[in-house]
This record gives structure tokens, sequence and C-alpha cells, in this order.
């Protein structure tokens, strides 16, 4: 069974930088798509990034696109998110959720059903 892990979240100022990250147990992370996820109090979940179980596709809502990057680091079984120039507006609790995908069906970043959760980092941007 799937375990998620998050770590790295803490307080940054507006402009600043932050890598969390997304570390399994139980199995290979190279066998999943990642999504990050994030709920500020009051709002909607909402997926951030997604990278493929193969790493060759991500994806990015726009309001993150050109600030944060999704990577694999496949030796030490963990994802990481890896955000630039912090936004008051990024203030959330950030999640990494796992979907299993075949080695025919590697390369995808849409359509998945995420069954595995961890318990979430929080991430506050604050001046």
């Amino acid at each position: 069974q799937l375990q998620l892990v998050e770590s790295g979240g803490g307080l940054v100022q507006p402009g600043g930088s932050l890598r969390i990250s997304c570390a399994a147990s139980g199995s290979t992370l190279n066998y999943y798509a990642i999504g990050w996820f994030r709920q500020a109090p009051g709002k909607e979940r909402e997926e951030v990034s997604c990278i493929s179980s193969s790493g060759a596709v991500t994806k990015y809502t726009d309001s993150v696109k050109g600030r944060f990057t999704i990577a694999r680091d496949n030796a030490k079984n963990t994802v990481s998110l890896q955000m630039n120039s912090l936004k008051p507006e990024d203030t959330a609790v950030y999640y990494c959720a796992a979907d299993r995908q075949w080695w025919y069906d590697s390369s995808r970043c849409q359509g998945l059903s995420y069954d595995y959760w961890g318990q979430g980092t929080q991430v506050t941007v604050s001046s």
C-alpha cells in the first residue's frame, strides 16, 4: 500500500522560494502519476501541478505557470514542487496525491483518479 508524506512547508516572504516534497513508502513512485493540490481556508481544493509516472508530461494551473516546477527524483522515491516568486495567494495546505499508471499509460496528466493522499504541509506566504 502506497503511503505519502509531504514535507518542506513553512513561512516565507512574498517573492521568496520554497520547495516541498512528497515522499513515498510501500511502493515505487515511478509507478504513479503525482499531483500537487492546495486548499486555502474557504476555498475549493485546486490541482496546481501534475507529473506523469514516466516524468514525460507535466502540467500546471495557470496561476503558477512560470513560478512552480514539479520534478521527480526516482532515486529518492520523491516528487518535489519548487515554488518561486511566491505570492500571498499561494498560502494554502499543499497535498500530494498519486494515481497508479501502467507502463503503457505512463504519460498522462489528465483524467486521473487519485487514490492515495498525503496529510498535507502548510505553506504560508506573508510579510
